[in-house]
């Protein structure tokens, strides 16, 4: 890896860390909400009958996150879904420091306007803790990804985990960054 900062991780130690102190009061650097990290996972349903659509996923998902995923299992024994204990039915992967500040970069600026109908994300998709999960139909929206070779469309969750400590301070911290959140909604006085 480079010795060149991100952009992100540059902007955050230079502006947005003295955004936030100014908006929410707070006294000690400590407090100021930091992105901790960010991970993706994919589940594989069709994994259970097909090994190719796994080794698929995991190919996309390591050159989407840059590094090599690591294979979630099963927990349990479902007969119905023919699934048994330990047979690997997903993969997920955790960026941290530049790699994570890079991936934020790329979903900010290029993944999400790239989604057909797009008009933003969800303000509410929130945990209490102030970690965002966000929902990807597609994993084509990444240019890093050949849309010849991966032809079966699969979906992705992205979590950013935050060190807030609510909602609030984890919606502006992500705002700071540039996610794209839906605008709240006007409240009609009159019916």
């Amino acid at each position: 890896m480079s010795n060149t900062k991100p952009r992100l991780q540059v902007r955050y130690e230079e502006s947005i860390r003295a955004a936030l102190k100014e908006q929410f009061g707070f006294t000690n650097p400590h407090q100021i909400p930091r992105l901790e990290k960010i991970t993706l996972n994919m589940g594989i349903g069709a994994a259970v009958t097909d090994k190719k659509v796994l080794d698929m996923a995991v190919d996309s998902m390591t050159q989407i996150a840059g590094q090599k995923p690591v294979l979630t299992l099963a927990r349990k024994s479902i007969a119905t879904f023919r699934l048994r204990e330990g047979m690997p039915i997903g993969c997920m992967v955790t960026l941290r420091r530049q790699r994570m500040y890079e991936f934020l970069d790329r979903v900010v600026s290029i993944a999400l306007p790239r989604v057909r109908d797009f008009r933003g994300i969800s303000r509410t998709a929130f945990d209490g803790r102030g970690n965002y999960t966000l929902g990807l139909n597609e994993q084509l929206v990444f240019p890093e990804l050949n849309p010849d070779k991966f032809v079966r469309p699969q979906g992705m969750n992205i979590s950013f985990i935050t060190s807030a400590k609510n909602n609030d301070e984890g919606r502006a911290l992500l705002e700071q960054f540039g996610m794209p959140f839906k605008q709240p909604k006007e409240k009609s006085g009159a019916a």
